[in-house]
């Protein structure tokens, strides 16, 4: 297994954006002020770049980092609830060899499958602008560009579903008519590709029950298949 790592060289122009103000701004405040939990530690605060196995062929896309999840800790899904879930089912379903994400250099490897996400900057109240998802999806285009094809892409939650839509329409893909909504197990063939769609394991959906492990471990199992029978 490949361990993450946060900031390769080939990724340096996404550390380095502050193409949003909104953005920039709100990462950074997060960064002065943090809760007392956190109190002394010292926080990434820049753009998260993708993690994981650049050789797989399955990919999950999320929305945006947590201001005190992977804008903390520099590392995607990492250091809150939606990482402590997204993980457990992972680890799961033998996609990484441990069911917890704390902080970089906890021994955390992936293998046989890639995390990237539609904003790579903690947003106010978790919620990207348009704008804003626009800015960054040159840079979830260039993830897919990288990994073999075909590739199976799963994503966490609706505004992720839209943002693959728009990246693979992009890339000269026909989107079906009409146009694929998102719904929990959902699948579309897009091309020689295949797009899932899972609910985000926010604590609002895991808290409540609208997404369970179960739920979560089945649409990983299947895009796992797809993957690698594709």
């Amino acid at each position: 297994m490949r361990p993450p790592h946060p900031s390769r060289v080939e990724d340096a122009d996404l550390i380095a954006c502050r193409r949003c103000p909104r953005l920039v701004a709100w990462r950074e405040a997060s960064a002065r002020t943090p809760p007392k939990r956190f109190a002394g530690e010292r926080y990434w605060a820049h753009p998260l770049p993708a993690i994981g196995d650049r050789r797989a062929r399955l990919v999950l896309v999320g929305l945006a980092p947590a201001a005190h999840g992977g804008n903390r800790t520099g590392r995607i899904f990492t250091g809150d609830a939606s990482g402590d879930f997204l993980f457990r089912a992972l680890h799961a379903v033998g996609l990484a060899n441990q069911p917890t994400s704390v902080r970089r250099g906890d021994g955390l490897a992936l293998s046989g499958v890639f995390i990237s996400a539609a904003c790579r900057c903690a947003p106010p109240a978790n919620r990207p602008r348009p704008e804003e998802l626009d800015n960054c999806r040159p840079y979830l285009s260039r993830d897919l560009a990288r990994m073999g094809r075909p590739r199976v892409l799963v994503a966490l939650g609706a505004l992720a579903f839209d943002a693959c839509l728009r990246v693979l329409a992009a890339e000269g893909a026909a989107i079906p008519r009409p146009r694929p909504r998102f719904a929990h197990g959902a699948r579309v063939r897009i091309g020689e590709d295949a797009l899932l769609a899972t609910y985000h394991p926010s604590q609002q959906n895991t808290f409540t029950g609208v997404l369970t492990q179960g739920m979560l471990r089945d649409v990983l199992r299947k895009a796992m298949r797809e993957a690698a029978t594709s």
